[in-house]
């Protein structure tokens, strides 16, 4: 039997205008719309028992997880933003557009929107380990012949690209309230995991910085990356990009492996500063949430942690999900 005193684990992200909270048996979105309320979607999970298994194994899991995270964070991220449509669509197009509601949560239109936010996850990342080699190459091709001097201003070019490339978003008004509610997402967990009443005042004494956060991960593979790329040589640009594909889904894994270990280490004094780049980087991907964002976040939170409580409890007396409470498409 687990030990029920291990307190529990929870991540998310931010969407347009809303939080989602992903519990042991439930994913949860809370949305604030333009008429003040906050509305929900709730979709439980059901993962197969092999990839359960292949989360267990390591370095393969970290490439397992990020992969079903993004599947099924488009999907939320989707919700939030046909929320935000629907809240510019006039009342009578409103009328209209509810009798395609059902179809348009199609098994299809989900797929669909789970692919796509694989692909992305995908292409971003290639373009990110990519590109910097590329221009690594046309500036300094002939400047030295030290493969590990190559590969160490290819991160530093990798850092700057996306440092400068955060930075630019953030400036865009939909980004900015986006990276605000990254940051309520963070307190409200720092909040649950000091033990506090999740109010808002009480949410808001903490940083919006945590360790355990994909910011952190993306620095981690950078740095991870310049080492394992440092062990191999090359003889052309073309052989350069082929070894940085080929390693990727080992430097992916690496990453995630050392992300789990500097979260468990950040009480030790030393060793917490493993985790330190991840936390700067995280200066860029969050901003200050306002209140009504916190209460967002804690709304989220708290449906979460109700239809997780009730979803457990059926799985214990059933031993399967039977879509007692949720619809798995629609919440």
């Amino acid at each position: 039997m687990a030990d029920q005193s291990k307190p529990a684990i929870y991540g998310g992200q931010a969407v347009i205008e809303g939080v989602m909270f992903g519990g042991k048996h439930v994913n949860v979105t809370a949305v604030r719309r333009k008429n003040g309320d906050i509305t929900f979607l709730e979709v439980p999970k059901k993962d197969k028992n092999w990839v359960m298994k292949i989360r267990r194994i390591p370095l393969i899991r970290g490439l397992v997880s990020i992969i079903d995270s993004s599947a099924k964070g488009s999907k939320h991220l989707n919700y939030s933003a046909e929320a935000l449509a629907d809240d510019e669509t006039a009342p009578e197009e409103r009328a209209q557009q509810k009798e395609k509601e059902e179809s348009r949560w199609s098994l299809g239109m989900v797929l669909g929107v789970a692919v796509m936010g694989i692909l992305s996850f995908l292409f971003g990342k290639i373009v990110l380990t990519l590109l910097p080699a590329i221009i690594e190459d046309f500036l300094f091709h002939n400047a030295f012949s030290s493969k590990p001097l190559h590969t160490l201003l290819e991160g530093v070019i990798k850092i700057l690209f996306l440092v400068i490339y955060l930075w630019a978003i953030s400036q865009t008004p939909m980004i900015k309230r986006l990276f605000q509610y990254h940051g309520a997402e963070h307190k409200v967990i720092s909040a649950f995991e000091a033990g506090e009443e999740l109010t808002v005042k009480n949410v808001q004494k903490y940083s919006r910085l945590h360790y355990r956060c994909g910011s952190s991960f993306i620095v981690l593979t950078v740095i991870v990356g310049v080492i394992i790329y440092s062990f191999f040589s090359w003889d052309s640009l073309w052989e350069r990009i082929y070894i940085r594909l080929l390693l990727l889904p080992l430097v992916i894994g690496v990453s995630f492996e050392l992300l789990k270990i500097t979260n468990s280490m950040r009480d030790i004094p030393i060793l917490r500063y493993l985790g330190y780049p991840g936390l700067w980087l995280q200066l860029l991907t969050t901003k200050e949430p306002h209140d009504d964002q916190v209460e967002v976040s804690i709304a989220s939170f708290n449906r979460m942690r109700e239809m997780d409580m009730l979803l457990g409890q059926q799985l214990v007396t059933d031993h399967k999900l039977g879509g007692t409470y949720l619809d798995p498409v629609k919440g």
